[in-house]
């Protein structure tokens, strides 16, 4: 089930995405009564989603990200596989969605896409044991964790580097129907302007999903709605005004933005 956020006419609402993504045209969003954190009826109200524009698939209270998790991307930047899973926070207003700008941080000059699979949390969670990890979570999506190389060189903390407006695009929708042996084992690409930049598969990852979900309860409760950003394969590079970057999951969708000039 894909299950987006949408506003249409000024109201926001959450919807269940029906037809084949290959045909765009067939899409509709049939509107749901109630949130996808709880039980939910479809109202079978649709409408056609090119009508309505899609907004990032939920609000996380927080990002926890994971960096260095392919092996490949640590030593593409000269770093060390970390022994344990190395979390970042990326705050919720760097959140935006499918479409929306990335305006280029002033206080930057080398700003980088980052494809990455996002987890989202479906119930408040703690201390989760591994073999129990699937059961908090409501489904996946496609993150960009774009980030402010320059910045992150030469600053200890990642809080600005990684933290700005619109650092953190999600989208289109969360795919809830993935199962964790499937979600071990995902295509990720990332193109600008049509070039791909990188291509991996979550088999790639140092720490698996459910190693996360354990390492993070370990220390803060999780609410629904929050993401978990799994890491980035290697690839990653320069984004540049102008540039449209899109990060394509196997069996979840698209993402894409276009990198403009913040005025």
């Amino acid at each position: 089930m894909r299950i987006a956020r949408f506003s249409i006419d000024g109201n926001v609402a959450f919807g269940v995405v029906e037809g084949d993504p290959a045909q765009p045209e067939s899409l509709v969003i049939d509107i749901i009564k109630g949130i996808p954190f709880a039980e939910f009826e479809r109202s079978g109200t649709k409408v056609p989603l090119d009508k309505v524009r899609l907004l990032p698939p939920v609000l996380p209270s927080k990002v926890v990200a994971i960096g260095r998790n392919y092996a490949e991307h640590a030593a593409e930047l000269g770093n060390e596989v970390p022994p344990a899973p190395f979390a970042f926070f990326k705050p919720s207003t760097s959140v935006v969605g499918p479409g929306d700008p990335v305006p280029y941080p002033t206080f930057s000059r080398e700003l980088h896409h980052e494809a990455e699979l996002a987890v989202v949390i479906g119930r408040m969670c703690r201390e989760v044991p591994l073999d129990r990890a699937h059961e908090v979570i409501l489904g996946y999506t496609c993150a960009n964790d774009l980030t402010a190389r320059d910045v992150q060189r030469t600053e200890k903390q990642w809080a600005r580097a990684k933290g700005f407006d619109a650092a953190c695009p999600l989208g289109p929708w969360v795919e809830t129907g993935i199962d964790p042996k499937t979600a071990a084992d995902l295509a990720i690409t990332c193109t600008v302007n049509g070039e791909l930049r990188q291509a991996g598969r979550t088999s790639q990852m140092i720490h698996g999903i459910a190693e996360l979900i354990v390492n993070l309860t370990e220390a803060m409760t999780l609410l629904p709605g929050d993401v978990v950003l799994t890491g980035t394969p290697a690839g990653v590079g320069p984004l540049n005004v102008g540039d449209e970057v899109a990060v394509t999951i196997e069996g979840i969708g698209t993402l894409a933005n276009k990198v403009i000039k913040r005025g």
